[in-house]
């Protein structure tokens, strides 16, 4: 039987956490023989290729490949998708058991012949949780999380469109171009194709009811570093296109980078927020930004 949903997962050497989230996507409400798992490993060296044949799923393909990062991997499983739609999905993250059912929902609203031309695609509820403990307690219960979102309306923009949790007809990723692989850093490969699945026509559908929780535990120095590829991200996000949006909505105006400048140029007020960052989510996210706005201006400055 020929899938409808090709769910795609991009990995690598991430042997831990795939043995919690892989049997999330086994315990769906959604036929198996409906789905497919492609599981695009970019050489891996843990046990990867060991874990998928213990686990045994008749609809899990390992698909191998050089490491092009996440865009390069993406565009493989694509390429060997045989399902209608796309659902893209990460190593970390652990399915709700209805997750599968309520992306294919969307599309089954029209027949199968149509479900690709239905002109929409789709991002789902992600909720963060820092350990298995926490997502144990809001496992089922995805009001009390903590939301990647901040509560979109019916239909969305690029801005939401996260590839965690998102669904798109495999003929409209075609169309758009497929991931951009020169996004070879952290960040915006998948708000860029957000903007061209837009740009060709796509409506961006958020369905609350199609839940994951992203087990995704990062330390605030890391969360820095990544805070500045994400800010060079934005500057070759805005270059690729010249569209005055991107940088607007992606925080970057005379005003946040004036503040960047003053909180740079004094010092102070940048070591009392390190002093606080555990305690205070304020000073905390003066930090973030503080790091993110250094990755543009770096970016801008042709520093990196």
């Amino acid at each position: 039987m020929t899938p409808f949903l090709s769910i795609v997962i991009p990995t690598l050497n991430r042997r831990p956490t795939l043995e919690r989230a892989l049997p999330t996507l086994a315990r769906q409400t959604y036929p198996s023989d409906s789905c497919e798992i492609l599981l695009c490993d970019s050489g891996s060296t843990d046990g990867t290729r060991a874990l998928v044949r213990e686990m045994g799923l008749p609809n899990l393909r390992l698909i191998r490949g050089e490491n092009r990062g996440r865009s390069g991997a993406r565009n493989r499983g694509i390429r060997e998708a045989r399902g209608d739609i796309v659902l893209f999905t990460d190593a970390d993250i652990l399915a709700d058991e209805r997750l599968l059912e309520e992306h294919a929902r969307l599309y089954r609203s029209t027949s199968r012949a149509t479900a690709t031309e239905s002109g929409v695609c789709a991002v789902g509820c992600e909720v963060q949780v820092d350990s298995l403990e926490e997502y144990e307690v809001v496992r089922g219960h995805p009001e009390m999380g903590r939301h990647l979102h901040r509560k979109p309306t019916k239909e969305t923009s690029w801005l939401f469109f996260l590839t965690g949790n998102a669904s798109v007809p495999r003929n409209a990723l075609f169309a758009a171009g497929l991931f951009d692989e020169s996004f070879t850093g952290y960040g915006h490969e998948d708000l860029e194709l957000g903007y061209r699945l837009r740009k060709i026509g796509l409506r961006i559908r958020y369905l609350p009811s199609a839940v994951n929780y992203h087990w995704h535990p990062v330390s605030l120095e890391d969360r820095c570093g990544r805070k500045e590829l994400s800010g060079a991200s934005t500057v070759r996000f805005y270059r690729k296109h010249r569209d005055p949006r991107i940088k607007l909505l992606l925080g970057v105006n005379p005003v946040s980078m004036l503040f960047h400048r003053l909180i740079s140029r004094d010092g102070n007020l940048l070591r009392i927020c390190r002093t606080r960052a555990k305690t205070s989510a304020v000073c905390r996210e003066i930090l973030l930004q503080h790091h993110y706005l250094t990755g543009v201006r770096s970016a801008m400055e042709g520093r990196s």
